[in-house]
């Protein structure tokens, strides 16, 4: 009995510790990094200014957008 507990303590942990990584992972390679005005214009998007609670952000010809530092 006492090795089943063990065993089943053992697998949550490593449940817990890949379910972490797993999440660590997909949010990093759901940020975008954040690129300049010149930047934007360089690569052919036009600059949106935002509005009170929206940060500036450049959209492409291509349709996406992203945010200018």
């Amino acid at each position: 009995m006492r090795i089943r507990r063990l065993l089943g303590l053992a697998l949550a942990t490593a449940t817990l510790a890949g379910v972490t990584a797993v999440g660590a992972a997909t949010a990093q390679a759901a940020t975008y990094p954040a690129i300049s005005a010149k930047q934007c214009t360089a690569q052919g998007g036009t600059i949106n200014q935002g509005g009170p609670y929206r940060p500036p952000t450049c959209t492409f010809p291509d349709g996406r957008s992203e945010i200018i530092n």
